[in-house]
């Protein structure tokens, strides 16, 4: 029978939970000013924020209309 030779690496990480850690330093974001974006970059986010906004407003035209408000308005 041929015995195989198994050598393990082993490698022993700490593990550390993000509120026992000790705190780091942020980054200052004073003085960077505006991102420059591109005219697509710009029309991308203009259409996400159109999205969304109507995305919001038939949530609550939806929610509005099952709390029965919508009916007794007649």
């Amino acid at each position: 029978m041929a015995t195989m030779n198994v050598t393990h690496d082993v490698n022993l990480y700490s593990v550390i939970h993000p509120l026992d850690d000790a705190p780091e330093q942020k980054r200052s974001t004073e003085g960077l000013g505006r991102i420059a974006m591109t005219k697509a970059v710009r029309l991308s986010l203009g259409a996400l924020r159109g999205y969304l906004i109507l995305m919001a407003a038939m949530l609550a035209y939806h929610v509005v209309d099952l709390a029965g408000l919508l009916h007794k308005a007649h």
